[in-house]
């Protein structure tokens, strides 16, 4: 299939501002040949390694044969079409959200394409910011371009995307808008124009998880699931979030959650509902979001997972701390090992009277036994019931630990 862009050439005045440099990224990846030039090297320039990019005092002419697109910062110092009609065009070649409102747009494009990146959805989009979380303010994936809007000059009213997002209106530009009232009228004439719209100003708060602080970003992550509903992806064509399921519930939630660039995550059960492939993407996630320095703070009921990626684990029974610490140093304070076993029928007061063996527990047709000394067990048990097959023997989990810690916590009350 050929890309919406294969044969142009685009040769774009101030590529280095964080629009045009975006702009330029977006055009490339679907097909276009761009160069293009500044009057300063930018931050934004690292990332369009492989794009011939002058830097002078004065622009070059145009290369003959290339369509050539100008910063607003360059107008009227060199010929050619405006950023406002580059940007339309990138919209209109594209399934778009275009989000627009005088606070919070930043923040909302961002969670739109985080929460469709992490979904799975490939996203482009087009963001006045860098967000840390999605590696910049571009990108150039194959799904729903998502665009953060500029009413600040009017140019907005030319984008035709499927989707517009209007977090909420003031006068924010006052040397284009005379009043709040003519802000309204021009998103009204933009909003008229696209088939499905978004009021940020008409939603309730998000009541889940965030680790964004504030009010107004409660109603940012209102917004954007909003949008998200509209997109027509998969599970979340025309539903509302109360109608998904659980687990689908939990990712939206998630990736709102992450969708800032907060040092502190707290969540509480973050895998229930999930199912397999969903926990081990999840724990992927956390790996990488606390190899960036972060700390992630969760409460649990499965310990194994405890067990597995958590640095610090903090067991509780009964309101109080039974222990504290890396889960290898929790483990070691038991001592104890588990076989586990297939043994159908066997009593287990019988097993808990084995050698070495301190507590014996059934799970379908295996047995799990805790041990002091698995070696005697081990062989006290083969000599009773030489029928005992898929026979494992292994240290302790935290979940054991937890177990025998709180037995004895129990035992020391009495």
């Amino acid at each position: 299939m050929p890309s919406p862009l294969d044969g142009r050439r685009f040769w774009i005045a101030g590529i280095g501002g964080a629009g045009m440099s975006a702009y330029a990224l977006l055009a490339r990846a679907w097909g276009a040949e761009v160069r293009g030039w500044d009057r300063v090297q930018t931050p934004y320039l690292e990332q369009l390694e492989g794009i011939d990019v002058e830097i002078s005092d004065e622009p070059s002419e145009p290369p003959e044969g290339w369509e050539a697109f100008v910063s607003t910062a360059f107008a009227g110092r060199v010929a050619g079409k405006t950023r406002a009609e580059l940007l339309a065009e990138l919209v209109s070649l594209r399934d778009s959200i275009v989000v627009a409102g005088a606070h919070g747009k930043t923040t909302t494009s961002g969670m739109i394409a985080f929460c469709l990146e992490r979904l799975g959805r490939d996203p482009a989009w087009l963001i006045g910011a860098d967000v840390p979380q999605l590696g910049g303010n571009a990108g150039t994936g194959a799904g729903w371009l998502v665009v953060e809007g500029d009413e600040s000059d009017r140019t907005i009213a030319a984008l035709r995307p499927r989707v517009a997002v209007l977090t909420n209106v003031d006068l924010d530009h006052h040397t284009t808008f005379g009043s709040r009232a003519e802000v309204a009228e021009l998103f009204e004439e933009w909003l008229a124009n696209v088939p499905a719209v978004v009021r940020g100003e008409e939603l309730a708060p998000y009541d889940g998880p965030l680790a964004l602080a504030g009010e107004h970003n409660r109603r940012n992550a209102a917004t954007a699931l909003a949008a998200l509903e509209l997109t027509g992806v998969s599970e979340f064509a025309e539903r509302l979030t109360q109608e998904l399921s659980g687990g689908q519930t939990q990712r939206v939630r998630f990736a709102l959650a992450l969708a800032t660039n907060a040092e502190l995550l707290v969540l509480d059960e973050p895998t229930v509902a999930l199912d397999v492939e969903g926990r081990r993407e999840f724990w992927t996630t956390m790996r990488d979001v606390a190899a960036h320095g972060k700390t992630i703070l969760f409460a649990t009921h499965y310990l194994e997972e405890a067990d597995a990626y958590s640095d610090r684990a903090v067991l509780m029974a009964r309101g109080r701390v039974v222990a504290d610490g890396p889960p290898t140093e929790i483990k070691a304070l038991v001592g104890t090992r588990t076989i586990r076993a297939t043994l159908p029928g066997a009593p287990l007061e019988e097993l808990e009277r084995l050698p070495g063996v301190t507590h014996a527990d059934r799970r379908g047709e295996g047995i799990v036994l805790s041990c002091t000394d698995s070696d005697a067990a081990i062989r006290a048990l083969l000599a009773a019931h030489p029928e005992t097959r898929d026979i494992e023997i292994r240290g302790a989990g935290l979940e054991e630990a937890f177990i025998q810690l709180t037995r004895d916590d129990e035992d020391d009350a009495e």
